[in-house]
C-alpha cells in the first residue's frame, strides 16, 4: 500500500517501494558521534599541549644549564687553581648547582660542593607524603600516554672520574658542549652539562631541577581541571541527547502497546513533528501505521457487517423459494421458483467470489513485487473480452493504443487488468444500445492516464463518492437484478490506490451525457 511518509532514493530497493529520507545533518548517530568526539578531541589536544610544553621546557632548562656550563669552561682556562675554586664555588651557590672540573687525565680537579656544601638533595619517595606517590603515578601515566619514555635514572658513580659520565666523553671527543637528563628516585629531572676547555679540561655543570616538575605538574592540574570541565560537559550532553532518545521512545512503545492491547478505539501515537531525525520518523511512520491499522480493522468489521447483510437477502429469498417448492404441484408455479432458485444460487455464487476478490484485494497488493508494465498492451489485450461480454445491444469499444512504452507503470499485470475491466464492465452496463464506450491511456507530465467515456446517464454529484463503496449498487432499470454484487467499483479502487493512483468520475465534457471514470498512475522511469 501507498505509504505517507515522504520518500526519497537513499539506497536501492524493490519496484514500488516507499524510500525513507534520512537527512544527514539530523540523524542521532551523528550527534552521539560529535559527543564523544568533542570529549576525544579535548583530551588529545590538552596531552599534546602539556607534551608540546614539557618538551619546551625541557629545552629552555637544558639549554640554559650547557649555555652556564661554556660560560663557566670559558672564564676557567685562564685562572690559578686557588681562583677556580672559588669562582666554582660562587656560580654553584648563585645556580644552586653542582659542578665539577676534570683535569686532561679525567681526574676530578674541584667539586663546588666541597667548597658550598650540597646545594640541592635527591629525595627518598618513601619519606615524603601520599600525594607525593599521586603525582609520581600521573607522570608516569602522562609519559606512558605521549610515548616520551622513562629517563635513564641517576646514579652517583662511586669513582667520580671523567670517564663516568658519557656526556662528558661526548664534550671531549666532539670538541664542544653535550648535555643529558636523568631522573631522581622521586622523579623530578636532573640535568647534566658539560663543556671542553683548550687544554683537554671538561666543566661538568649538574642541577636538579625540581622547579621544573612542580610546574608541568600545575600545568597539568590546570588541564585536568579543563578536561573535568569538558568531562562532565559531555556527560551532560550525553544525557541530554539519551533523553531526547528514550523519552520519546517510551512514548512511542507505550503507544504501541496500547495499540497492540487494542482496549482503546483510538490510539494517539505521537507524531513528533519538530523532530527531523531517525525518532521523529520513526514517530510518525508508527503514527502511521497504527492510523493504517485502525483503517483497516475498521474496513474490516464494516465489510464483515455489509456482507452479513448483502448474503442474508438471497439467502432469504432461497430459503423461501425452496419451502414454497416443497407445497406447491402446479408444475408452472414449481418451474418458476425452479427458476428463483437458480437465479439466487448464481447471485449467490458471483457475490460470494466478488467478496473473496475484494478480501484479497488488500492483502496481496501489500506483498506484491511491481514490475514494469505497458498499460496500452494491457488494455488492447483486454478489447476482445470486452467485445464478447456487451449486454445491453450492439455496444462498441473504442481504443486508440498510445505509441509503445509510453504509458509504462510500476504494477502487478493482473490487478490493473482487473481493476481497468471492472470501470469498463459498468461503463458498458449503463451504456444504450449502439452506445460507444472510449478508452484512451496516454502519458500526462510524470504519470499516466486512463480515461474510459461511456454514453449513459452519467452520475449525480451526490454518488459520486458513494458508488466506490462496497455493496454500493444503483443498476440501470434493464439490468436483471443481482446480475452485480456492488463490489466491482471498490475493488477498483483499492487496487488503483494500492499502486498510489487515484480513481474518480465526473460528466463528461464533450458529450450531451455520460460518465468519465478517470485513472491516475504514477509512471515508471525505467531509465
Amino acid at each position: 500500500m501507498a505509504s505517507d511518509i515522504v520518500s526519497a532514493k537513499s539506497e536501492p530497493e524493490e519496484p514500488g517501494e516507499s524510500r525513507l529520507r534520512f537527512r544527514w545533518r539530523h540523524t542521532l548517530a551523528n550527534r552521539l558521534l560529535a559527543t564523544n568526539l568533542l570529549t576525544l578531541g579535548l583530551v588529545w589536544l590538552a596531552l599534546f599541549t602539556l607534551d608540546q610544553f614539557r618538551d619546551q621546557l625541557l629545552g629552555e632548562r637544558v639549554g640554559r644549564l650547557q649555555a652556564e656550563s661554556d660560560f663557566v669552561a670559558s672564564i676557567m682556562g685562564d685562572q690559578p687553581a686557588a681562583e677556580q675554586v672559588r669562582t666554582l664555588a660562587r656560580i654553584g651557590r648563585v645556580t644552586n648547582s653542582r659542578i665539577r672540573l676534570y683535569d686532561p687525565d679525567g681526574k676530578l680537579l674541584i667539586d663546588s660542593w666541597k667548597s658550598t656544601g650540597p646545594t640541592f638533595f635527591l629525595r627518598d619517595p618513601r619519606s615524603q607524603p601520599w600525594t607525593k606517590n599521586v603525582a609520581r603515578l600521573l607522570d608516569r601515566g602522562f609519559n606512558a600516554l605521549t610515548s616520551n619514555g622513562f629517563l635513564e635514572p641517576f646514579v652517583d658513580p662511586a669513582i667520580d672520574r671523567r670517564g663516568s659520565w658519557p656526556e662528558a666523553r661526548r664534550a671531549l671527543a666532539k670538541g664542544k658542549g653535550q648535555s643529558n637528563v636523568r631522573e631522581a628516585p622521586d622523579l623530578t629531572p636532573i640535568i647534566t652539562a658539560a663543556s671542553p676547555l683548550s687544554d683537554g679540561s671538561v666543566v661538568l655543570t649538574m642541577v636538579n631541577d625540581r622547579n621544573y616538575t612542580r610546574l608541568i605538574r600545575a600545568e597539568r592540574a590546570s588541564l585536568g581541571v579543563a578536561l573535568t570541565i569538558a568531562a562532565l560537559l559531555s556527560a551532560a550532553l550525553s544525557l541530554f541527547l539519551a533523553r531526547t532518545i528514550v523519552t520519546p521512545l517510551r512514548r512511542i512503545a507505550r503507544a504501541a502497546h496500547r495499540v497492540r492491547l487494542g482496549r482503546a478505539r483510538e490510539v494517539r501515537v505521537p507524531r513528533l513533528p519538530s523532530r527531523q531525525d531517525e525518532i521523529g520518523m520513526l514517530a510518525r511512520a508508527v503514527s502511521d501505521m497504527s492510523q493504517s491499522l485502525r483503517t483497516r480493522i475498521d474496513n474490516i468489521e464494516a465489510f464483515a457487517a455489509d456482507v452479513t447483510h448483502e448474503l442474508k437477502n438471497p439467502l432469504a429469498s432461497l430459503r423461501s423459494a425452496v419451502e414454497s417448492l416443497e407445497k406447491v404441484d402446479d408444475p408452472t408455479l414449481r418451474a418458476r421458483l425452479t427458476d428463483v432458485v437458480r437465479h439466487d444460487v448464481a447471485r449467490l455464487d458471483r457475490l460470494i467470489g466478488d467478496i473473496s476478490e475484494a478480501a484479497r484485494t488488500d492483502a496481496e497488493l501489500a506483498r506484491a513485487r511491481f514490475e514494469p508494465v505497458d498499460l496500452g498492451a494491457l488494455i488492447e489485450s483486454l478489447a476482445a473480452s470486452w467485445e464478447q461480454r456487451r449486454t445491453s445491444g450492439s455496444v462498441r469499444i473504442a481504443f486508440a493504443r498510445p505509441r509503445r512504452d509510453s504509458t509504462m507503470v510500476l504494477g502487478d499485470p493482473a490487478r490493473l487488468a482487473r481493476a481497468i475491466d471492472n470501470i469498463v464492465d459498468n461503463a458498458i452496463s449503463f451504456s444504450p444500445p449502439g452506445g460507444l464506450v472510449e478508452v484512451v491511456a496516454a502519458r500526462v507530465g510524470d504519470g499516466v492516464r486512463i480515461r474510459i467515456d461511456d454514453e449513459g446517464p452519467g452520475v449525480p454529484p451526490a454518488q459520486r463518492e458513494a458508488i466506490f463503496n462496497r455493496f454500493h449498487s444503483v443498476r440501470p432499470e434493464v439490468e436483471q437484478f443481482g446480475r452485480h454484487s456492488g463490489l466491482g467499483l471498490a475493488i477498483a479502487r483499492a487496487i488503483v490506490e494500492g499502486h498510489d493512483g487515484e480513481i474518480d468520475v465526473a460528466d463528461r465534457d464533450d458529450a450531451p451525457s455520460g460518465a468519465r471514470f478517470t485513472i491516475r498512475l504514477p509512471a515508471a522511469d525505467l531509465a
